[in-house]
């Protein structure tokens, strides 16, 4: 049974796949979640930059959800970025990425960790996630309300951000599951974003869109990257998400990537980098 678990796990946690090799399980508890070297972080960042929690009061978190950790910017605050992990990840594999891969002078990383709930395509076992999945191919099963919970925490953690910068220099994106979320987040949010990144995944509760779209992003950039060898979210559901988004949103843009599976690779990273610094007109 512990195999098993095992087995199901890394499937559905492929979250960051470049550190896929330090994923620990829990079967005492159900959890399963990637832990990368923090300290290869802390090693790179300088402690002034490094905080965990400091962006948002305990009113947001839930009662099983962990702080998120935060990536200070390098000299004066100018934007912010709140990036999603995937399924039975956390926080703290996207952080790293942030840290040494994404980081951009004055700008802000906000990585949150989801809820552990019981996700019923994983047989029911607890683990971090941002709603429950029955299935990754009938997208008519979707867990609405589930999804709705974890947009609601976005749109809190954006207008957190607010009081510190203006909303269209504010960036939200997330991997699989986590960028799912963020790509309702951010087409629905009621202010301006600066822009919109998904890695990995689709468009959720696809069937409300036009309708609940919010007019003040029908221009925001936004960007999608999928990996061509991608089975754990089919390349297909991604491009049909951006054939969908590209008939109400004339500003997204998609990038294939040759050979890369459900993960991310330096060329995507590069992408989303040079998306940043284009949109805040920086170099990157």
């Amino acid at each position: 049974r512990q195999r098993l678990f095992m087995v199901k796990a890394v499937v559905s946690t492929q979250s960051t796949g470049h550190i896929t090799n330090n994923l620990r399980c829990e079967p005492s508890n159900g959890n399963c979640m990637l832990i990368p070297g923090l300290r290869n972080l802390l090693a790179k960042v300088p402690p002034a930059r490094f905080k965990i929690g400091s962006c948002i009061s305990k009113t947001f978190l839930s009662e099983n959800m962990s702080p998120p950790i935060v990536i200070q910017p390098q000299g004066t605050h100018k934007a912010s970025v709140i990036f999603l992990h995937g399924l039975g990840d956390t926080c703290h594999g996207w952080a790293q990425v942030m840290g040494e891969e994404l980081n951009i002078k004055h700008v802000k990383y906000i990585c949150p960790t989801a809820s552990t709930i019981p996700v019923t395509i994983n047989m029911g076992m607890r683990m971090p996630a941002w709603y429950d999945i029955t299935s990754l191919s009938e997208f008519d099963k979707e867990d609405k309300a589930g999804i709705m919970r974890s947009v609601a925490h976005v749109h809190a953690l954006i207008a957190e951000e607010e009081k510190a910068v203006p909303s269209d220099k504010i960036f939200v994106g997330g991997f699989s599951q986590g960028g799912a979320v963020a790509l309702y987040s951010g087409l629905t949010y009621k202010n301006k974003l600066g822009g919109i990144i998904g890695l990995s995944c689709y468009l959720p509760l696809n069937s409300e869109f036009p309708d609940v779209a919010d007019s003040q992003n029908s221009e925001t950039p936004i960007i999608l990257c999928h990996g061509k060898a991608d089975v754990v979210v089919d390349t297909r559901f991604g491009q049909m998400s951006h054939q969908k988004i590209k008939a109400f949103h004339s500003a997204v843009e998609m990038k294939l990537y040759d050979h890369m599976g459900h993960t991310s690779c330096p060329r995507e990273l590069m992408d989303v980098k040079q998306f940043l610094g284009n949109v805040l007109g920086q170099s990157p």
